[in-house]
């Protein structure tokens, strides 16, 4: 298929990879990864607008983007998912930078927001922990090495986990919103105005990084497509269907919260479960059991959707070192019983733990570090399909000859276009989160910069896009020490093309 073939190393790994994972485990895998309840605060402190643009960029972003992903992912169905991608598209060295935005994305994340909404959530309304206590830093640790054992035990056994976190989340969503119905009709909540629907530039810029992150990744089930029973025939089908299923879990619940809470009482950190304890007060005597109950579910949840996003993310970064574009063969080996990266699931948990321990040095308040975390992993993976959806339109007229088991109902031309709407909407938002408040100040929008995210612009800017270069620069060493790895394929690839 591709002029740019596997390394010797990465076809020799991929022997090693155990084929249990079936439709509705890839499903409740990307369900599991790509819905986040800790988004939903976070987008809904915009007010009814958030609902408006959650749906504007349903429309306008996830079905053109699914329609792209769903077609390339059933197509080119390799082991290591959208690095493959960007290297037959575009080489190794692009394809190294896109993955390790990506990768780094997932242990970011878990380090430096999720474990701090669990751990809110527990001091909140299991048992007290206060930030900065000997309990609050175990919790926190114990969250991230969790994740980081739920990926290293085999698939069969492993994706148990975000299995259970899928229907659990999908089932805290329903019975949140049936009892914001109950509460509606017991209380009477006087709904926004059709005038706070209206979209602003306010809101644009401020909730389309967010809604864009918590729309992307369902191709990210690719990364284990070696892992896949019939990943031609499965992901299209799984992609339609988590897609479809996280629109609804974006706009019901934020309409919901909307509801429920006025949008200067929402927090990023506590949007959901404030909105959660205010509905429950109709349970009367049964609600506080009910919301101890709900957070454990939620710390349930995160732990599963960080596992997720460990499974398919480790997988792509370790086949990209077995394919000579990270740091050698070292993060490359799978383990031979278990089927799984453990080198790179270890250094996801120690980069993890590192970022945990950073992002705390930022500020002591929880609430500014959530955000601010958040806002890092936002930047990283957007910035990641800035290559990856490219690579995707190209493959579609690079290798017409491949045989594609979905194939988009529309011309290559309409096609590229669907790539380009994405892109522009992956552009602006990548702007906006690496360089918030830049925009607002060109259209003459005041922006207190300090008010909004609890630290100085200077911080900021320096933890945010210090990140970044960090992470080009790693690439770029991961890349240059993979050259032995790379070489080693030269002797298969004479042997292919003399038989050709």
């Amino acid at each position: 298929m591709s002029s740019i073939q596997p390394t010797a190393m990465a076809r020799e790994e991929s022997t090693k990879l155990h084929r249990t994972l079936g439709p509705f485990d890839i499903l409740f895998l990307m369900i599991s990864a790509v819905v986040g309840l800790e988004t939903l605060g976070q987008v809904s402190q915009y007010g009814a607008e958030a609902f408006t643009w959650t749906l504007v960029l349903a429309v306008l972003f996830l079905m053109p983007y699914g329609m792209i992903f769903a077609e390339t992912g059933a197509a080119f169905s390799e082991e290591g998912g959208a690095y493959t991608w960007v290297r037959s598209a575009f080489g190794r060295p692009a394809a190294a930078i896109a993955s390790i935005l990506t990768w780094v994305t997932q242990p970011v994340w878990v380090g430096g927001s999720m474990a701090f909404l669990a751990a809110e959530t527990v001091n909140a309304y299991l048992f007290k922990m206060p930030a900065g206590s000997v309990g609050d830093w175990v919790f926190k640790i114990v969250f991230i090495w969790v994740t980081v054992l739920a990926a290293i035990v085999s698939l069969r056994k492993g994706k148990w986990l975000p299995t259970l976190g899928a229907v659990l989340k999908v089932g805290l969503l329903i019975f949140f919103v049936f009892t914001t119905v109950l509460y509606a009709v017991k209380n009477g909540i006087s709904l926004p105005s059709m005038g706070s629907f209206s979209p602003t530039l306010v809101g644009l810029f401020g909730s389309v990084p967010i809604l864009l992150f918590a729309y992307l990744g369902f191709e990210s089930a690719n990364s284990a497509a070696g892992e896949m029973k019939n990943p031609a025939r499965d992901v299209p089908i799984s992609l339609a269907r988590s897609s479809a299923t996280a629109a609804a879990c974006y706009l019901i619940p934020i309409f919901a919260i909307l509801m429920a809470v006025p949008a200067d009482e929402i927090d990023g950190i506590s949007g959901l479960m404030v909105a959660i304890e205010r509905v429950y007060g109709v349970y009367g005597a049964a609600a506080k059991p009910l919301l101890t109950l709900t957070a454990f579910v939620l710390v349930l949840v995160l732990t599963s959707q960080g596992a997720a996003w460990m499974i398919v993310s480790d997988r792509m970064q370790a086949m990209a070192a077995a394919d000579g574009a990270f740091f050698g063969g070292y993060f490359g080996v799978f383990h031979r019983t278990l089927g799984t990266p453990v080198r790179v699931n270890i250094l996801s948990g120690v980069v993890a733990t590192v970022f945990l321990i950073a992002a705390t040095q930022l500020t002591g308040n929880s609430a500014a570090i959530f955000g601010v975390v958040l806002t890092i992993s936002i930047s990283t993976f957007l910035l990641s399909y800035l290559l990856v959806i490219p690579a995707a339109a190209k493959l579609r007229t690079m290798y017409p000859e491949v045989k594609r088991p979905f194939r988009a109902p529309v011309s290559d031309a309409v096609f590229k276009a669907c790539a380009w709407l994405c892109f522009a909407w992956i552009a602006l938002g990548s702007w906006v989160a690496v360089f918030p408040g830049t925009l607002e100040r060109v259209f003459g929008i005041e922006y207190p910069f300090r008010e909004y995210w609890g630290v100085s612009q200077a911080q900021f800017e320096v933890f945010t896009v210090g990140t970044i270069v960090v992470l080009l620069v790693l690439g770029f060493v991961g890349y240059v020490l993979g050259a032995p790895v790379r070489a080693g394929r030269t002797a298969d690839q004479a042997i292919d093309t003399e038989a050709m």
